[in-house]
């Protein structure tokens, strides 16, 4: 839907759209914590997420093709502008940081102050300039009640000044950001409740320890120069830094510091406000990754297309060729030899243009359940006798609306990986379920949308991967194999199918414990008339009071269980490896209820951590978590029978009720 006429549309708009569909049709956007505006380098809104909907109180239809200058006060539209060329003429790859003292204006006229933080986007039609707005009222009212406080702190009585720094406290502990404060050496000297949130240490465990056991070991210098900016009276504002929280785990905040003064106008210390944006910058990366896969699925797409013109005039003229030569002569041999190499290119464009998703599906309503066991015919002979082939059917239907062949190309190429995974042998697993994911779960993940799913789960027993291999698997042309031993597009047309599919792939694997690929396609149940019989959407009763032990090596991945499970009532003790949680629970006060562990880990595996705290803890329950799959598990005889597995990505309602069944 295109803005109308009288709402002063430019001209420019549908090019405009056209931009935004190109490289902002994944709604990536919408992962985005912060209000986002995408703009071209002419000022022109090419696309928006709802939290700038919700922030400004347009509809997406009033922006898009609009001036961005319409969301800025005309007092501040000059300094926006400069901004705007001073970016332009950037290199591409630069990211300006937060700029403040901007306000932004809402559709009803009322203004408020913002922080903007300005980042790069390349497409193959231009340069985009992504928004990242933050409404900054209530950090700048807190900042406002801080130096008033500092001014009124030296007027009060003896008598009004209990009182008055009591309610002060108050304000200060009603912010969500971090804000302390330390003296001139950096010791610190107060801690509210927003510190201890993101940080993970109480009042009484960093009051009087020094600033610098939040800096990583790695930035030694960066302290000292904010404690000299600080003692020469300058301020710093809206600095992106890196803090190292009380388990170890490294977020990325946004820290204004200013000079605390005396009544003799002498500078004592500081006071920092801290706003922990982890999940913004971890946004941005899944953005700046989906762009490089999106530019590399355009570049994919053109080349082939250009090349299948090329094999075409290729193969008509080795046709003329052969209708012109003595099928007995020598020449024949090289036309065949043409023909053949024909053959390869064009296997080779199919699969490119699969990854660009460009290539004609036909999609129609299937049950993967019976599909698989139709394709199961062909990997006997593709994956041969020393591999055995599982199929796991874990629902009594699996309907998706796919394109056959296409399912048959997502696990043939699958199949070919795993091949070359078990040169020994092993075994080929495919699983199948019904499952609904959450808001919680779908918030976590690429820009999924909350709904019903056909997970389809590709899994051997072969020698797996290490991190740096797993980051790049879906780039076409990226391999591990031998010189002429593979094209390296598997893979990556394995992506774009699930992606043509309006699906999502993940993909977990360390070295020696295998590979699992989960394929998650949308359910087409719906379409049919039958109930899915997913997870149930009950989520069981709040349960005060429990203890669980938590072990999880990703420090995201611990970071978001732990926050699902203590909104829910659980304490939460957490350790990243079997190592700490040995010492974590030994030094715990009160009694375990539950492990909650990882099952492949460094070190200790999660069923090694179980059994050593058998002995100790013989009446500790335990539930485990796994990317793998619990068929992939058992084969492997890592997990005994009858154990409790909670298969990752799960969603809040799994993680949830797994627990309450667990505990009885």
């Amino acid at each position: 839907m295109q803005p109308s006429i009288d709402r002063g549309e430019p001209a420019t708009s549908l090019s405009a759209k056209a931009m935004a569909d190109a490289i902002l049709s994944s709604d990536l956007l919408e992962t985005l914590p912060d209000a986002t505006v995408a703009v071209d380098l002419d000022g022109t809104i090419v696309q928006v997420n709802s939290q700038a909907q919700e922030l400004f109180g347009y509809e997406r239809e009033e922006l898009i093709g609009r001036k961005v200058e319409m969301l800025v006060p005309d007092r501040y539209r000059g300094q926006h502008h400069h901004h705007r060329e001073e970016f332009a003429e950037a290199p591409k790859t630069r990211r300006m940081g937060a700029e403040l003292d901007l306000h932004g204006r809402r559709r009803n006229g009322s203004e408020f102050p913002v922080e903007i933080s300005l980042s790069p986007v390349s497409t193959g039609k231009g340069a985009l300039v992504l928004s990242a707005i933050r409404d900054i009222g209530d950090r700048k009212r807190i900042e406002e009640e801080l130096r008033r406080a500092n001014e009124e702190l030296h007027r009060r009585s003896a008598e009004q000044l209990g009182e008055y720094r009591s309610r002060l406290a108050l304000i200060i502990d009603s912010s969500d950001d971090a804000i302390l404060s330390k003296d001139l050496n950096g010791f610190i000297t107060s801690w509210n409740k927003g510190a201890e949130r993101i940080y993970g240490y109480a009042p009484k465990e960093a009051i009087g320890k020094h600033i610098s056991m939040l800096t990583p070991g790695d930035r030694p210098d960066e302290v000292p120069k904010i404690l000299e900016k600080i003692a020469g009276g300058e301020s710093i504002e809206h600095y992106e830094a890196v803090r190292v929280a009380k388990d170890g785990s490294r977020l990325d905040v946004s820290i204004s510091v200013s000079p605390l003064r005396n009544a003799a106008d002498e500078i004592t210390g500081a006071s920092v406000i801290a706003r922990d944006i982890t999940g913004q910058k971890r946004a941005e990366g899944q953005l700046r990754q989906a762009q490089k896969m999106e530019a590399i699925g355009r570049l994919a797409g053109g080349v082939a297309h250009d090349f299948n013109n090329i094999l075409g005039i290729i193969n008509a003229c080795a046709e003329f060729l052969r209708d012109r030569i003595d099928s007995a002569a020598e020449p024949s041999i090289y036309i065949e030899n043409i023909r053949k190499a024909i053959e390869r290119g064009t296997s080779l464009t199919k699969q490119m243009l699969a990854f660009s998703r460009t290539s004609a599906i036909q999609p129609r309503i299937l049950d993967l359940n019976e599909r698989l066991r139709e394709i199961s015919k062909l990997l006997r002979p593709l994956l041969g006798d020393d591999v055995e082939i599982l199929i796991v059917p874990r629902s009594a239907s699996a309907v998706v609306e796919a394109d056959p062949g296409q399912l048959d190309q997502i696990v043939v190429n699958l199949a070919v990986n795993a091949r070359d995974a078990m040169p020994r042998g092993g075994k080929f697993i495919l699983e199948t379920s019904a499952v609904k994911l959450d808001e919680t779960f779908a918030e976590q993940q690429q820009a999924m949308t909350p709904g019903k799913y056909v997970m389809l789960a590709v899994s051997d027993t072969g020698t797996g991967m290490d991190e740096a291999t797993v980051s790049r698997i879906f780039e076409p042309f990226f391999t591990t194999k031998q010189a002429g031993k593979g094209t390296g597009l598997g893979l990556a047309t394995v992506y774009g199918i699930v992606k043509q599919s309006s699906g999502h792939i993940m993909v977990y694997s360390e070295l020696g414990q295998g590979t699992t690929f989960k394929i998650y396609l949308p359910s087409a149940e719906h379409k049919i008339g039958i109930a899915a019989n997913a997870e149930e959407e009950t989520v069981s009763p709040k349960r005060q009071g429990t203890t669980i032990l938590l072990v999880e090596d990703d420090e995201i991945m611990r970071g978001l269980t732990r926050k699902l499970l203590e909104e829910h009532g659980y304490a939460v003790v957490e350790a990243d490896d079997g190592k700490t949680a040995l010492a974590a629970i030994e030094s715990h006060p009160g009694p375990i209820d539950l492990l909650v562990t990882d099952v492949v880990m460094r070190h200790m595996s999660g069923p090694e951590l179980a059994e050593r705290l058998a002995a100790s803890h013989p009446t500790l329950k335990v539930v485990y978590m796994s990317g793998y799959t619990g068929e992939l598990m058992a084969n492997r005889e890592v997990l005994k029978p009858g154990v409790t597995l909670l298969e990752k990505p799960f969603s809040r309602t799994a993680l949830l009720n797994i627990i309450h069944t667990t505990l009885g």
